[in-house]
């Protein structure tokens, strides 16, 4: 197992997010995280990252406990998040921004970060197109290809999505799950948040179902995506 979560808590003051929540990504696969909005979800994704304090529980990575390593360390180690609402650097250039997501890789990796580079590009060729704009002006899509793109710049292991679809029309939002898999096959593990949860099951290999703090259902993604009770509750009956 690449990841392995339990008995998570985590509390925002004292209000509880997470409740004691277990949950494993497998290496090679595409892992989802479904649930209605207040559940947790980004929460769960924050708290992967070292971005939210546990309570109580813990996180394995590669079979190394890191529930007390902090964020910026989990990123050396190959965890990566793309996160809700993009957050990339708006006054920076697309390329700044890309080259922000490999800051912590060393210089003796010149020649890899520059394959990265040309992974990046390939996946997004708008990117490439739109090297020395400045991020702030490009569209949602735009950015959340960029958002992506700069997280893959780390060179990751486990690649971790927040609502990657939120705000984007049909037809980029195929687009993003297309790349999602894609990146996928190239090999990087990938654990998905997302409101969209027939796409989300659609494309992952296992599923988790996240109500009010608690891990209420887990399943393969292909059972939950055929389930009468989860079509009611998530994918619109």
């Amino acid at each position: 197992m690449l990841l392995e979560i339990s008995e998570l808590s985590v509390f925002y003051g004292k209000i509880q997010a997470l409740d004691k929540i277990s949950l494993g990504v497998e290496e090679g696969e595409i892992a989802c995280l479904i649930g209605a909005n207040g559940a947790g979800k980004s929460t769960t994704l924050k708290t992967i990252s070292g971005l939210r304090k546990v309570a109580h529980g813990s996180l394995r990575f590669k079979g190394e406990d890191i529930t007390y390593v902090p964020g910026h360390q989990r990123v050396t180690m190959g965890i990566c998040q793309a996160p809700e609402g993009r957050g990339i650097f708006p006054g920076m250039t697309v390329m700044d921004n890309l080259g922000m997501g490999a800051y912590t890789r060393k210089k003796r990796e010149a020649e890899k970060i520059a394959a990265d580079f040309d992974r990046v590009f390939a996946l997004f060729p708008r990117l490439k197109e739109r090297q020395k704009q400045i991020a702030g002006t490009m569209s949602g899509g735009e950015q959340q290809m960029l958002a992506i793109g700069r997280a893959l710049m780390s060179s990751p292991d486990l690649l971790l999505l927040d609502e990657p679809s939120m705000g984007l029309a049909p037809k980029l939002v195929a687009q993003i799950f297309e790349i999602i898999q894609e990146i996928n096959g190239q090999g990087t593990t990938v654990l998905l948040v997302e409101q969209n949860a027939i796409k989300a099951l659609s494309v992952s290999q296992r599923a988790y179902v996240l109500e009010t703090g608690r891990i209420t259902r887990s399943a393969p993604a292909e059972d939950l995506l055929g389930d009468d009770s989860i079509r009611a509750a998530y994918l619109g009956g």
